[in-house]
């Protein structure tokens, strides 16, 4: 008992200093107790999303918490949303955390995503908004977008003679890789023909890196536990990238050859490798082989899954909400018709299946923190002083679901939307991020999104597999998947009997 009270007395006088201190410093709200070494890893539970969420519900909306020795700030206000993200904290909050999987296979931070903010990310995010996600260059590369969704449609055609139940997960993981890797290299490696090997690696890796990159790390927090090996990512880490490189450096090779016989200036569509490679001759010391490889794998690490996921969400409320696909089909029969292909360009004429689109991404926002920022140096953030190297985790889900800013934020409701323009509500809504490391490829997510849903609503009828509502159960991971992947029953439409 004298021990008891001995524990209790010193642990009453370590908060009550730590309190002064904290009063003194002026930091955030906290929860006790901070554990020494683990802080509070203690509290966390997955997903995390979620688990944060309650608790800046119950602590408010600027929290401190500790991820072992790792100071973490967690936003769930659009008001410090935007305070982080405007000003002066734009640079500063401008960093991002290193971690182990943004060392390992962003090339140890070196690509878009994961760079340090200087120099080197400045002339990486001009190619991409310039050079790759431009509105022209996005243009120029419609006619892949269309060629894809053509293919999807036949292939389902196809499938749906055989059995009417459709594997929706892998078909959206298949058009957005395939529209991705012709535009990095030219080739499509699902639904082509002498493909398949080479495309059953290239899947297997783009699977692995969403696995690990999406396995929580306590080295990353507890520094020590580095020192004993006892975690095995790294290993499995290393092994993937090195098989990553391997595989793009092949692709490059050819191309560097394919571009000694052909005159790519004289291309209307030249890939993102083959621009690459015209930088690199122009200064070879900068865009090495290296360079390239960590640009390209950033791209599909950050393009691909948050694109598929969200597909896979946004058919899954349709199947679950019979008369938004219904109303959605009628826009498209109205607007479109059923003697052509919807386009692109018929988008501007298609707001409801916009409006879907934004309460997807509400509803279900492809990384529900962000991407990790961090400070590089003291600020202020809702009155509260903020040290240097705190990572910042914006609550975007919890943000997109405050019933304060959202009328019946569970629900499926994409009339929300009729009123509002492109993709942004304030720093309520906004899935792509926001301020200087606000997502590149937007752009080309939107597109390939509104384009792909479109198709396959015009263009088939469809069923839930059964009676039951389709499982809406989460799923861990850094894009939030689906615990159970999407199986549905489609219909051939007569469109379709038109196609060649």
């Amino acid at each position: 008992m004298d021990y008891f009270l001995i524990i209790t007395c010193a642990l009453l006088l370590i908060t009550s200093i730590l309190s002064v201190f904290r009063r003194k410093k002026n930091l955030p709200p906290t929860i006790f107790p901070k554990i020494p070494i683990i802080g509070h890893l203690y509290l966390l539970q997955k997903p995390l999303h979620r688990t944060l969420a309650k608790l800046s519900s119950k602590h408010g909306p600027i929290l401190l918490l500790h991820f072992g020795s790792r100071p973490v700030l967690v936003v769930n206000s659009p008001s410090v949303s935007e305070e982080c993200f405007t000003g002066k904290n734009d640079i500063v909050f401008a960093n991002r955390p290193r971690l182990l999987v943004a060392k390992i296979l962003s090339s140890n931070c070196t690509g878009t995503v994961w760079a340090p903010y200087g120099d080197h990310w400045r002339n990486l995010r001009r190619i991409s908004t310039i050079e790759i996600f431009s509105t022209q260059r996005l243009n120029e590369l419609s006619n892949v977008r269309a060629d894809e969704g053509r293919l999807v449609v036949r292939k389902l055609v196809s499938d749906c003679s055989s059995s009417p139940l459709v594997n929706l997960k892998s078909l959206f993981q298949e058009i957005t890789l395939n529209i991705i890797m012709r535009m990095i290299s030219g080739k499509r490696y699902f639904g082509g023909k002498n493909m398949e090997d080479e495309g059953i690696r290239f899947r297997e890796m783009v699977e692995e890196a969403l696995r690990l990159g999406g396995a929580s790390n306590l080295g990353d927090h507890l520094l020590f536990l580095n020192w004993f090996g006892v975690n095995g990512l790294e290993k499995k880490l290393i092994a993937l990238q090195k098989r990553r490189n391997e595989f793009f450096q092949v692709l490059i090779d050819q191309l560097r050859e394919d571009a000694k016989v052909e005159d790519n200036n004289s291309k209307k569509n030249i890939t993102i490798i083959e621009l690459l490679l015209q930088l690199q001759e122009t200064d070879p010391a900068y865009y090495t082989d290296e360079l390239i490889k960590s640009y390209i794998l950033n791209l599909l690490s950050a393009g691909v899954d948050t694109s598929s996921v969200t597909m896979e969400w946004a058919f899954s409320l349709l199947l679950n909400n019979e008369d938004v696909l219904n109303k959605a089909q009628n826009e498209i029969d109205n607007h479109v018709g059923q003697n052509r292909l919807l386009e692109e360009s018929d988008m501007a004429d298609l707001p409801y299946l916009r409006c879907i689109v934004n309460e997807t991404l509400r509803m279900y926002p492809p990384t529900p923190f962000l991407v990790p920022h961090e400070s590089s140096d003291d600020c202020m953030v809702g009155g509260y002083h903020i040290p240097r190297g705190t990572m910042l985790l914006v609550n975007q889900w919890a943000i997109q679901r405050d019933p304060e800013l959202w009328s019946e934020p569970q629900s499926f409701n994409p009339e929300r939307f009729e009123q509002i323009e492109g993709t942004k509500d304030g720093y309520r809504f906004m899935p792509f991020g926001s301020g200087r490391r606000g997502c590149p490829g937007e752009g080309l997510a939107i597109r390939m999104l509104g384009l792909t849903l479109g198709l396959l609503i015009q263009c088939f009828e469809w069923e839930r597999a059964s009676e039951e509502m389709v499982d809406m159960t989460e799923g861990v991971g850094l894009t939030m998947p689906k615990v159970q992947p999407l199986v549905a029953k489609c219909r051939p439409r007569r469109i379709t009997h038109n196609l060649s």
